[in-house]
């Protein structure tokens, strides 16, 4: 089972290092860590996808507790939030593909961002799901590179993480 996890911490030099190598040295299973700016320049979000049960849950939230920078945890429930995956996928693309490339591209409403002699690179937005589905559907075209932001997911709830009770 995957849980994902909100996690503001201050914007500090070394931050996300210890939080990484925290989880690590417990052996928490990480799928994906994302962090970035928030909308306020001393804070950092950091997305955090870990596998397990509920008491690995509660053993990851209880370890990042006690780290001195993090402000606040909160796990992000599925059906009350947004979640997002960026891709970048290059892929061949010999004159005669170019056109089912497109075409595909069109279908799961991702972008090309560059184009040449022999290769595209494609960006798509989206939930892991559509993004699987849209690389299994490339691999048949040959994905020579390929890159995954892991997931990054914001409450729908009309007020901000740090004011969640």
């Amino acid at each position: 089972m995957t849980h994902t996890l909100a996690v503001l911490v201050l914007n500090k030099p070394g931050v996300l290092a210890r939080i990484a190598g925290l989880l690590s040295r417990r052996v928490f299973n990480i799928e994906s860590i994302a962090a970035g700016y928030t909308e306020e320049p001393d804070i950092t979000r950091i997305t955090i996808v870990v596998n397990g049960d509920e008491r690995v849950l509660e053993q990851v939230i209880h370890q990042l507790s006690k780290l001195v920078d993090v402000i606040k945890i909160t796990k992000m429930e599925e059906r009350d939030s947004i979640e997002r995956e960026l891709a970048l996928i290059k892929v061949k693309a010999d004159p005669e593909k170019r056109r089912d490339i497109v075409d595909i591209v069109q279908i799961f409403r991702a972008n090309v961002v560059d184009v040449s002699n022999e290769s595209m690179v494609i960006q798509i937005i989206g939930d892991e799901q559509k993004i699987s589905a849209f690389t299994h559907v490339l691999e048949q075209q040959g994905i020579i590179e390929m890159v995954r932001t892991g997931k990054i997911a914001l409450s729908r709830q009309p007020f901000a993480a740090k004011d969640e009770k």
